[in-house]
């Protein structure tokens, strides 16, 4: 089980700051896919009329797990960031810290 702080002290790249600030970090989810989009549009053409199905639709899903992706906003100059996390099953954002000693408690 991951759990990750919802605020972290790490280092800005923009400009802006160049130095270590607190970033607020959230958890990247993707957005709502625009019908209007030329590759959303090509392949609904595609699907049109004779010939079945264009493109593989993909069935055989091995994996139990995703890669967690932490958006990280800097306080100072609000530009934002993304880091990949490795695979977990379980990902908490800012969830009680372990205490030693004591069980877990889901």
């Amino acid at each position: 089980m991951v759990n990750i702080p919802k605020l972290r002290r790490t280092f800005c790249r923009y400009k802006e700051c160049k130095r270590h600030t607190q970033h607020k970090v959230t958890q990247y989810k993707a957005g709502k896919r625009n019908p209007k989009a030329l590759g959303e549009r090509r392949y609904h053409m595609k699907l049109r009329g004779f010939g079945g199905q264009p493109k593989p639709v993909f069935r055989k899903a091995a994996k139990t797990t995703k890669k967690q992706v932490l958006r990280m906003e800097c306080q100072s100059c609000h530009k934002k960031k993304q880091i990949t996390l490795k695979r977990c099953k379980h990902f908490e954002l800012g969830g009680q810290k372990k205490r030693k000693g004591q069980m877990i408690q889901f």
